[in-house]
């Protein structure tokens, strides 16, 4: 019969084995017969009595090869050394270790890859488990011991109180949470920006039991981030505010139903497109850079400068009363006109408009920037080099003008423009040598509005290009009409500043008169003295292109502008047209006949006719022959008739008109 500790062994799921010195086996349980392993393949040499167990490979023909793990013990029996061998087949438990060692070396990686660091925290304990790779973004070595009362101090001091209610929060609801904090890494100095979500578990009463969370340095993406953002907001050619961040800031001031307080500023560079033009866009830009730095420098704190495009800027003024906003803005155009722009050979003077309008209840943004830019119309309009601060009748000018030059595109659209002629005569003949031609509104409407209330509005608008070549393009067609040529009939029309200046104008005049079949000759433009000394540039390159052609170019209202004879030097004109002012009293003696007879002179020298206009009695006629002005213009010679009934009886007599009755 079998010992009681005989049958124990055999029912034990260890396999155990007694092996003599010489590794001879002297007993073995059941369990080793099952396992199959012979003593003498026992790894026998690398256990050790009492020491740790080894755990080595085990071929087996039916599979993979499988685990065992050997433990070895020391037995005295009947003065022999026996040892004990305890064999586990650890497979499968070999085979678990290694799934979670594979997945955390693969969680590890994941981590390195993403660049995101993992935490776990207990809640109940409050312990903390930081990943390796959490522990080498903050700048520790991987198992570096790190608590919670550590890492609050790596926090910036601005995040740790969001930081605390996020997860307070997040406990109390048991919902996932997110924050964005900055850290300092461990060294105390480099301040990095990470993003962290996390996740909260509650055990089966719902009490959070553990909270699992994520971090991910996302420094780089936020400082592109804060990149796009400032240059969505900024100006690349100064660096200063674009509209979008000017206008952001007058909405946050225009608070609906508030009573904001505060001002905005309007800055125009005056003649900024002669800048341009004379010494470069180059030179252009830099003259942008040096005034935004020193608009910057001569603001009060608290404003906001900025660059709305092209040449304007704009300046936000919180708190401003009109009179402070008046105030600064005069003080920019000082400043400025004071200041040269420095340039390679010498300095640029540069002139500010500047228009103020202050920040009132109800009003929009749209409406704000509407006020200042009237106001800064008024400063333009009033010779520049000045703020003006927007007053409520400045609107109803606005609405003025829009509604002239809405009548007179309007009139144009439907024809009902026109043009009378006066005749322009021969001082010495009699003859008519040409016709100036008129523009008139004849719309039927009322009030009536004649040229010297629409003209100088319509010339501040692009209408006037558009009016200056139906001009042209209806004198050319009334010049190629049949009866018109066989008269020998001639034409002078007023060009704007504008189409002066406007490249390609005067190939456009040339164009339409060969295309019409038209003689160059008969056909002069009109520039006013005023126009032509404020570009001469423009003047000189308008005249060229028209005198090659055979056209002929006028100075008109020579004196009233108070020109130098210095351009008629420079500028090659046809006809010197004298101002009225000079030739009303020519007749009676004082200062207007010398005048009269120094730029008859001149004009003269230089191979120029001279016109007088205004020659409205007849006692003008032979006082201005003896002064030697060659023609004459005024309702004494000839009152203006509409284009249409001159060409009309031109058709029906054949002449452009009889001799004047002097002669």
């Amino acid at each position: 019969m079998r010992t009681l500790p005989a049958v124990a062994a055999d029912a034990a799921s260890t396999a155990l084995m007694v092996l003599r010195p010489d590794g001879r086996c002297l007993w073995s349980n059941e369990a080793a017969r099952r396992l199959g392993v012979r003593p003498e393949d026992l790894p026998v040499t690398q256990v050790e009595p009492g020491g740790p167990a080894v755990e080595a490979p085990w071929p087996d023909a039916a599979g993979p090869a499988r685990w065992l793990q050997v433990h070895c013990h020391g037995m005295d029996h009947e003065g022999q050394c026996l040892r004990l061998y305890e064999v586990r087949d650890v497979t499968v438990e070999r085979r678990e270790r290694e799934q979670g060692r594979n997945h955390r070396w693969r969680l590890a990686h994941i981590e390195q890859l993403a660049k995101v660091g993992s935490w776990e925290w207990d809640v109940s304990t409050g312990a903390i488990v930081w990943s390796d790779v959490l522990r080498q973004m903050v700048g520790l070595p991987p198992g570096t011991a790190l608590d919670y009362p550590l890492y609050r101090k790596l926090l910036h001091p601005d995040d740790v109180a969001m930081i605390e209610r996020t997860l307070e929060t997040a406990l109390r609801t048991g919902t996932p949470f997110s924050f964005t904090h900055r850290m300092y890494l461990a060294d105390r100095e480099t301040l990095r920006v990470f993003e962290c979500y996390g996740e909260v578990f509650t055990d089966g009463d719902g009490t959070p039991a553990r909270v699992l969370g994520t971090a991910h340095d996302i420094t780089e993406r936020r400082r592109a981030q804060d990149e796009l953002t400032r240059l969505a907001e900024h100006d690349p050619l100064t660096d200063l505010p674009n509209r979008r961040a000017l206008l952001a800031r007058l909405d946050a001031l225009l608070v609906p139903g508030g009573d904001p307080s505060g001002a905005l500023l309007l800055i125009d560079i005056d003649n900024f497109k002669d800048i341009n033009d004379v010494h470069g866009h180059g030179v252009g830009d830099d003259v942008l850079r040096v005034l935004a730095r020193l608009l910057a420098h001569h603001l009060p704190p608290g404003t906001l400068l900025g660059r709305l495009g092209g040449d304007e800027f704009a300046v936000v003024l919180p708190d401003a009363s009109a009179g402070d906003a008046l105030a600064v803005a005069e003080g920019l155009c000082n400043a400025v006109v004071g200041t040269p722009v420095p340039l390679t050979d010498a300095g640029l003077r540069v002139t500010l408009s500047i228009g103020a309008a202050s920040l009132r209840p109800g009003d929009s943004r749209d409406v704000v920037l509407a006020h200042a830019d009237l106001a800064l119309y008024e400063a333009k309009n009033a010779g520049r080099n000045r703020a003006r601060l927007y007053l409520p009748e400045q609107y109803r000018h606005a609405v003025q003008r829009v509604n002239v030059v809405t009548r007179v595109r309007t009139a144009l659209d439907e024809r009902r423009m026109q043009l009378d002629a006066q005749p322009i005569v021969d001082l010495l003949t009699g003859e008519v040598v040409s016709h100036e031609l008129l523009i008139r509104l004849r719309d039927g409407r009322q009030p009536p509005l004649p040229p010297a209330d629409f003209l100088p509005t319509v010339e501040r608008d692009d209408l006037i290009g558009e009016l200056d070549r139906w001009v042209v393009a209806t004198a050319t067609s009334a010049l190629a009409d049949p009866a018109a040529v066989a008269a020998g009939m001639c034409f002078d029309v007023n060009i704007s500043a504008r189409s002066m200046e406007s490249p390609g104008f005067g190939d456009w005049v040339v164009g339409r008169l060969r295309a019409a079949g038209v003689e160059a000759g008969r056909l002069g433009l009109e520039v006013t003295e005023t126009a032509a000394i404020t570009n001469v540039a423009a003047v000189r390159n308008l005249a060229r292109t028209l005198r090659n052609a055979g056209c002929r170019l006028s100075l008109d209202d020579f004196g009233a502008g108070f020109g130098s004879f210095t351009y008629l030097k420079h500028l090659p004109f046809s006809t010197v047209k004298i101002a009225g002012d000079f030739v009303r009293q020519a007749d009676r003696g004082g200062a207007d006949p010398v005048l009269i007879d120094a730029v008859v002179r001149a004009a003269h020298g230089l191979g120029m006719q001279t016109v007088a206009e205004s020659v409205d009695r007849e006692p003008l006629v032979p006082a201005l022959r003896r002064l030697g002005v060659d023609a004459g213009q005024g309702f004494h010679l000839g009152r203006p008739v509409p284009l249409d009934i001159l060409l009309g009886s031109v058709r029906d007599d054949g002449q452009v008109c009889a001799r004047h009755p002097d002669h």
